[in-house]
């Protein structure tokens, strides 16, 4: 894959802080150096140590990524919501984890997207995910093409340039549900468990944004904002209010209301393109099992 942009600035500046620049790392820059990339200045191979003067072009060619043999290929159809050369939107559903585990090495979107690369036939191969859900969360998520638009969509996650919207239902105490709110509670580990977390003084700050869409005496549905990515945040805050995810039996959900998942659903995602810069929006209906019981709220 080749890169090439045009130096600006009137003093000289070395090739290698130029690429720091543009957000290619040392361990890339390795990668270009030992596995068969370029480096070109004015169509002329260089090194990282030349000096750059006004106007020239630099163009970056970096490998392909050939497949890691350890990640199998799961030959079922993905739903893609966008797609170009960098980046990757798909809807997943509900049920399917993201990445795979020691013992569960199959099954999961990672391995769809895998066997999906392996049928278009694309030169880079390697599976990069940039937004994970857990498995029974349903909705929006990313993955980068290639090595080099990861790096990218890793610095706009660090800058908070990524907006993710939920979708929740929840039961217990849902009159006490502001029509909008804030939890802003620490989260930890539950020592008793190695999945579940908790509130607990010396967990790390969390913080989740909520609008109340409507509601009856039983259930509520939300709609949610994560202003930190903490390991269950929408599960463990909503739980510590008395308002538990319909279906999520970790965190004490009502599993006598239609739904046997935790009830969430990823379904709005926005962020800049890696490259661009430019804007990018998607949004997606409420999954169908979380639909039938809003539809009666």
């Amino acid at each position: 894959m080749e890169f090439k942009w045009t130096y600006q600035e009137q003093d000289q500046l070395l090739v290698r802080t130029f690429l720091k620049r543009q957000g290619i790392s040392k361990k890339l820059l390795a990668k270009i150096k030992f596995h068969g990339g370029k480096i070109l200045v004015n169509g002329t191979e260089q090194n990282v140590l030349f000096s750059l003067n006004a106007h020239d072009i630099v163009t970056v060619v970096i490998p392909d990524e050939e497949a890691h043999e350890t990640l199998l290929a799961d030959n079922v159809p993905i739903e893609i919501v966008f797609e170009d050369e960098h980046v990757l939107v798909i809807n997943k559903p509900a049920g399917i984890a993201s990445i795979p585990a020691q013992y569960h090495p199959c099954g999961t979107m990672a391995n769809r997207v895998k066997a999906y690369y392996v049928a278009q036939e694309y030169p880079n191969q390697v599976v990069h995910v940039v937004t994970r859900l857990d498995r029974d969360t349903s909705g929006l998520m990313l993955f980068a093409k290639h090595g080099f638009a990861h790096a990218k969509l890793d610095q706009s996650l660090q800058k908070k340039q990524f907006i993710k919207k939920y979708q929740a239902l929840v039961a217990g105490d849902v009159e006490t549900l502001q029509q909008h709110g804030n939890i802003s509670l620490p989260i930890g580990r539950d020592l008793s468990s190695l999945l579940k977390r908790q509130i607990v003084e010396t967990g790390q700050q969390a913080e989740t944004e909520y609008w109340l869409e409507k509601r009856n005496l039983i259930c509520a549905l939300v709609d949610v904002q994560l202003h930190t990515g903490r390991t269950h945040q929408i599960r463990v805050h909503f739980s510590a209010i008395g308002c538990p995810l319909l279906g999520d039996d970790l965190y004490d959900g009502a599993m006598n209301l239609g739904i046997e998942r935790q009830a969430l659903h990823c379904y709005s995602l926005t962020f800049p393109h890696p490259f661009t810069g430019e804007e990018l929006s998607f949004k997606l209906p409420l999954a169908a099992d979380m639909k039938e019981i809003a539809d009666t709220l």
